[in-house]
């Protein structure tokens, strides 16, 4: 090989042995690009998975924030009923809410009031609102079964009633119709009605008196009323309902079911 020759082949050679580090850097920063896309899109997918496992326990805790709400206003209805604190009983209330009691239906806050602030008032507190003396109502409110609406803007409950109410001997009287001391179970299927500011108040109350009885002779006695054939309703009986509708599950002795808003938990079945 020639002087000329020698210096061709040498700097062939430089030049390719120059490109090594180049091809090398190259070759490292393409392995780091697929590395990063490689992590990013690792780290997306969990943060979408946290995402959504947080969206979802937002509306689990959200859900039974509801369930608390719903509970509260109902056991407060109870606590209210006992001292005869109807005006309180009527705030409970949606305004265009409704009371489904003893077969009559009593609609918005008109019919409401007619009810608790009227009737129930001048029954049992003497046309007062508050306590009356020597005279127990109270209504423990029991095993509540709350169901939400996916859109937690409406729900559902079953709660059961179970009173104890009567007349001290101090008392001259009950109550014109009403034994001096009784007991009384029920079972309401209410529907709740969350508002635009954000609390839940009772959208339909329906009350199911399932037994009554004197304390003296126990509730395996007692004689179910049937309802009165002329029933008038408001207007023409100033205290009436704004409708009579049929009655549902009848009082003891029989033993109809009053149905059940909610699926079976396990079988998922609704039993009617």
């Amino acid at each position: 090989m020639n002087h000329d020759q020698r210096r061709s082949f040498l700097s062939r050679t430089g030049a390719l042995l120059a490109l090594v580090p180049l091809t090398l850097a190259a070759g490292s920063a393409r392995a780091r690009t697929a590395k990063r896309k490689t992590t990013t899109s690792s780290d997306d997918d969990r943060l979408k998975a946290m995402e959504k496992q947080m969206e979802q326990m937002a509306a689990e805790l959200g859900e039974l924030k509801d369930v608390q709400a719903i509970r509260r206003l109902q056991h407060a209805y109870g606590y209210y009923m006992d001292k005869c604190l109807y005006d309180e009983v009527v705030d409970l209330f949606a305004e265009d809410g409704e009371v489904r009691f003893g077969g009559g239906i009593y609609r918005g806050k008109a019919g409401q009031r007619r009810l608790y602030s009227g009737n129930f008032r001048r029954v049992f507190a003497n046309g007062a609102n508050g306590p009356v003396f020597a005279f127990l109502l109270d209504h423990l409110q029991l095993q509540d079964i709350i169901d939400v609406a996916p859109d937690r803007r409406t729900a559902l409950a079953r709660v059961r009633c179970f009173m104890q109410a009567g007349s001290h001997d101090a008392k001259e009287n009950p109550p014109p119709g009403i034994p001096r001391q009784w007991w009384e179970g029920g079972v309401y299927e209410n529907s709740y009605a969350k508002g635009e500011d954000g609390v839940w108040r009772i959208k339909v109350l329906n009350y199911h008196v399932v037994y009554q009885g004197t304390f003296e002779e126990g509730w395996a006695h007692w004689k179910s009323a049937a309802p009165a054939a002329d029933r008038k309703s408001f207007p023409e009986d100033p205290n009436g309902p704004d409708e009579w509708s049929p009655e549902g599950a009848s009082a003891w002795p029989q033993t109809a079911v009053v149905p059940f808003h909610y699926a079976h938990p396990v079988t998922g079945k609704s039993w009617s």
